[in-house]
C-alpha cells in the first residue's frame, strides 16, 4: 500500500499490517529528506518492504534517498532506455554510475560500520521504473533490455492523462497498454507491479502476470473511513447530530 501522510506513526502502524511492501511516496506528498528518514527508521525491522518513490528522476535526490537508507527505488516518468539508464546509474558508484561517494557519513552503511559497503552497495540496492505514457509503453521493450532494471511499475493514471481519458483508469485502451507491458516484462523475464484500487483490475492484472501491486493507501483509508463514519452518524442538514460530537 501507499504511505503518503508523511506520518512516522502511520508509517509503522502500515508496517505492522501483515501486508508485503509499502511505497513510501515523495512525489505527491508533502514528504522531505528528514521526513522519509524518519519513516524508514519506524518500519525497520517489521517484515515488510519499504519502498521510496523520489518526486523526480534526479541523481542529486536519488543520492540523499540512498545515504539515509533507501535500497528499493520506484522512479516515476521513465519514458526512454536512456531515462532508465540514468536511473540505474544514479544508484551506482562510479566507474557503473555517478553516485556520490558519501558512506563515512550515510546511514546506508551504518556511517562506515558496514564491511565493505562501497564495494557491495549495489547488491543492496533496487530500481524500479516506472511506466506512465504513451512514450514509455511503445519504448517498454527498450526500457527493459537495461541492464541494472529490477521491474517496471506501471501508474494508471497518468497513462490515462497520456493518452487523452484522463480519469479513466480502466478505459479498455488503458487497460491494454497496462497488459502490453506486463506481458513485455513476463517475456523479458523481468518483474512488473501495478497501480490498481479497484479489485477487479488487480485481479486482473495478477492474473496477466503482475507480481506486485499497490491496492490502497494511507490517505485514501482514511478519508473512505471517516466519510462513513459521518455517513452513518451525522444526518445531513440535522442540527441534532452534530450537537451530538
Amino acid at each position: 500500500m501507499w504511505v503518503c501522510s508523511g506520518s512516522p506513526l502511520i508509517a509503522e502502524l502500515c508496517a505492522g499490517s501483515g501486508l508485503d511492501w509499502l511505497l513510501i511516496d515523495a512525489e505527491h506528498t508533502p514528504n522531505s529528506v528528514e521526513s522519509l528518514l524518519a519513516q524508514l527508521q519506524a518500519v525497520h525491522g517489521y517484515p515488510i518492504l519499504p519502498v521510496v518513490r523520489p518526486p523526480v528522476l534526479d541523481p542529486v535526490i536519488i543520492k540523499q534517498y540512498l545515504d539515509i537508507g533507501a535500497q528499493t527505488l520506484l522512479v516515476p516518468m521513465v519514458d526512454t532506455a536512456e531515462r532508465a539508464e540514468l536511473a540505474v546509474r544514479s544508484v551506482h558508484y562510479p566507474p557503473r554510475g555517478i553516485r556520490g561517494v558519501g558512506s563515512a557519513l550515510a546511514r546506508a552503511s551504518r556511517w562506515n560500520r558496514t564491511d565493505d559497503y562501497l564495494a557491495t552497495a549495489a547488491s543492496r540496492i533496487s530500481v524500479i521504473v516506472q511506466i506512465e505514457s504513451v512514450a514509455a509503453v511503445e519504448n517498454i521493450d527498450a526500457i527493459l533490455a537495461v541492464d541494472g532494471i529490477a521491474g517496471i511499475f506501471l501508474g494508471p493514471s497518468d497513462l490515462a492523462a497520456s493518452m487523452g481519458v484522463l480519469g479513466q483508469q480502466d478505459h479498455p485502451d488503458v487497460v491494454a497498454a497496462v497488459e502490453r507491458c506486463i506481458a513485455a516484462a513476463v517475456a523479458a523475464g523481468a518483474t512488473a507491479g501495478v497501480n490498481a484500487f479497484a479489485e477487479p483490475l488487480a485481479r486482473r492484472y495478477l492474473s496477466a502476470g503482475a507480481s506486485f501491486i499497490l491496492v490502497g493507501a494511507d490517505v485514501a483509508l482514511l478519508a473512505r473511513a471517516s466519510e462513513g463514519l459521518a455517513a452513518k452518524y451525522v444526518a445531513e442538514g440535522s442540527e441534532e447530530g452534530r450537537a451530538s460530537y
